[in-house]
């Protein structure tokens, strides 16, 4: 049988991918066990809370090969953080890849989102480069893969799940000191919040809304609905909707929130939502508290770092600046940005359509 530029290429790599440089042993957030070469300082990143958390361990070195859909998610302000991405390439996404391209890079790891399809993982498997998947959630037996799983305990999943993903990316380009410290100081900060909210009532708690482009929101299973928790709000889709999905405008109007968060990736939704006369009988757009939350403050479906230590923060004194009266949430931004991506907090503004 004749070979393939594409399947000779896949044979030169798996001769490399020998147990000669084999010398570690890891399990992925699916449950899968992977080896891996002893030193890792090639990668490709194919989920953007990945790429995130790689810069923020100062791992970005290693990086030669990024998600297409980079910008979209993590916002154009992270060029900032990661000047070099834009002259990166971009292989693949969250949901497909192009093997050759992979191939042309070659990575000694690939890191894929916990949901990709099973034919895309198939795709990279047969390459014989180590495909690592990352979750950042702990997940109950049959729902690692999925991307709305059934989640009975949602802070032991969201908070197991994040300090194990930050451990394992850091073991993997090995950056391990730097992953410990960052776990670290995520849950040290995160205590201000919780002492500053005890004993709030829950029928004293905010109603917020999470404003996304198009009515979509998110509701219970997902981190945005415990950073509201956390942050002392009642997320008003939490009962009704699971996951991230579209809403109806009249399911707004029946909840009638008291505050309207959007996240920073989606700025352009505030004004969508204060010229909409459909919307002006909300009790948060009749008392102008719409508020585009900072880049740092990322209410994704996923928990990261910088959303845990400084965007909870931020969240709780919007709703209750009574009991934060004494805390500078510039300054808490200032310092995990010099901790973690070396350089200050700067207020940037996203207006992709």
């Amino acid at each position: 049988m004749k070979k393939t530029g594409l399947t000779l290429a896949i044979s030169a790599l798996l001769a490399i991918s020998s147990p000669t440089w084999a010398a570690r042993h890891i399990t992925d957030q699916l449950g899968r066990h992977i080896t891996i070469p002893d030193h890792v300082n090639r990668v490709v990143v194919l989920q953007h809370q990945t790429l995130d958390i790689l810069v923020e361990l100062d791992a970005q070195k290693s990086i030669v090969g990024v998600l297409s859909s980079w910008e979209r998610h993590l916002g154009a302000g992270f060029v900032r953080l990661y000047p070099q991405i834009t002259k990166l390439p971009m292989p693949g996404d969250l949901t497909n890849v192009n093997i050759e391209s992979i191939l042309k890079l070659h990575p000694q790891v690939i890191f894929v989102t916990n949901y990709s399809p099973k034919t895309m993982l198939a795709q990279l498997e047969r390459t014989g480069i180590p495909v690592v998947a990352i979750s950042l959630r702990k997940y109950q037996p049959g729902q690692s893969n999925k991307l709305n799983p059934t989640i009975k305990n949602e802070n032991q999943a969201y908070n197991e799940g994040l300090k194990n993903g930050i451990l394992l990316i850091g073991k993997v380009v090995n950056h391990e000191a730097q992953a410990k410290a960052l776990v670290h100081y995520i849950f040290k900060h995160r205590t201000i919040v919780a002492k500053r909210l005890k004993g709030l009532p829950a029928d004293k708690r905010v109603r917020v809304y999470i404003a996304n482009p198009n009515l979509t929101t998110y509701g219970s299973g997902k981190y945005t609905g415990l950073m509201l928790e956390h942050a002392g709000a009642m997320n008003v889709a939490a009962s009704s909707i699971k996951g991230y999905k579209q809403v109806s405008l009249e399911n707004v109007l029946q909840w009638d929130p008291q505050v309207i968060f959007v996240q920073h990736r989606f700025a352009y939704v505030v004004k969508k939502i204060e010229h909409n006369p459909a919307w002006q009988s909300i009790d948060a757009v009749k008392h102008h508290r719409i508020y585009l939350m900072p880049e740092y403050a990322k209410a994704w479906g996923y928990p990261m770092p910088e959303a845990l230590s400084v965007g909870e923060l931020w969240m709780a004194k919007k709703l209750y600046p009574n009991r934060f009266k004494d805390i500078n949430v510039q300054k808490a931004a200032n310092d995990f940005y010099e901790r973690f991506y070396r350089t200050q907090y700067q207020p940037t503004i996203d207006t992709a359509k």
